[in-house]
């Protein structure tokens, strides 16, 4: 990333500079990501290709002010903390959230180094991922407005789990087998062409702040604010625009139309 990029970057998540890394300047860069890049799968459903080069992430994500999934987004946000000056490792998980079955490695994590100790960052996890980079200790429970997270060690596995509701849930399983940008061109080729992959069968954006999630999967919107948890149902494609432009500051033209969800 090119200091003129790292600047652009920093002005679309809302930060003036980018000062040395430290723990809390890798907390203040992971808060202002998540709540100003939306998760989301729009372009999958109007049939465009998902890039992982660099110019194409910066042209969508910055400077298009889109929003993307893990492998977009953890993709750019690597580049600007290396810019920046830390060291990040990218990581593979399997996600289990709601898993029945083995999945593959379809999800994106960083490992980053830190005087303090290593950190698990991961801004592409949508709206049940951690707002703030969590310890990499085994056991050690983050809570952050209301929302606690941790990792757990599973034999050669650590797993990320959450707890948005009083319980815990195991959200994805991973190794710390260091993973290189080729490694990600195949998952990203699979989620985003493989028939049955969920990002070709249904639509979500989703926003996440300290204490606040927006969460959208195809017709149904659920907002929640600390313990609060409201819903609504989107009525009709044009209503769709409207919350997309409301809720996530997704903009498309009027008459745009998704493969998915159906009306």
């Amino acid at each position: 990333m090119t200091q003129a990029d790292l600047h652009a970057y920093l002005a679309r998540i809302g930060l003036a500079t980018g000062p040395a890394p430290s723990l809390p300047t890798l907390t203040a860069l992971h808060e202002a990501h998540v709540g100003a890049v939306p998760f989301e799968n729009l372009d999958i459903l109007l049939g465009r290709p998902i890039s992982l080069e660099p110019a194409a992430l910066h042209a969508k994500l910055v400077a298009g002010r889109r929003g993307g999934y893990c492998f977009e987004q953890n993709t750019l946000f690597r580049a600007a903390l290396e810019t920046l000056g830390f060291g990040a490792i990218a990581l593979s998980a399997r996600v289990r959230a709601g898993a029945t079955t083995l999945r593959p490695r379809t999800h994106m994590l960083l490992r980053v180094e830190l005087p303090e100790g290593p950190y698990l960052a991961d801004v592409g996890f949508g709206g049940e991922g951690p707002v703030h980079p969590l310890p990499f200790v085994a056991g050690v429970e983050t809570w952050i407005a209301g929302s606690g997270y941790r990792l757990r060690a599973e034999q050669e596995l650590w797993v990320l789990e959450a707890n948005h509701t009083g319980d815990w849930a195991g959200l994805y399983a991973f190794t710390l087998e260091a993973q290189h940008p080729v490694d990600f061109e195949m998952a990203n080729h699979f989620t985003s062409t493989y028939p049955a992959s969920p990002f070709r069968q249904s639509l979500t954006a989703q926003r996440s702040w300290p204490g606040r999630r927006a969460i959208l999967r195809d017709r149904d919107l659920v907002l929640r604010e600390g313990r609060d948890t409201r819903t609504e149902t989107i009525r009709d494609p044009e209503h769709l625009l409207e919350v997309l432009e409301r809720r996530f500051d997704l903009v498309f033209p009027r008459g745009t139309r998704f493969s998915a969800p159906s009306f």
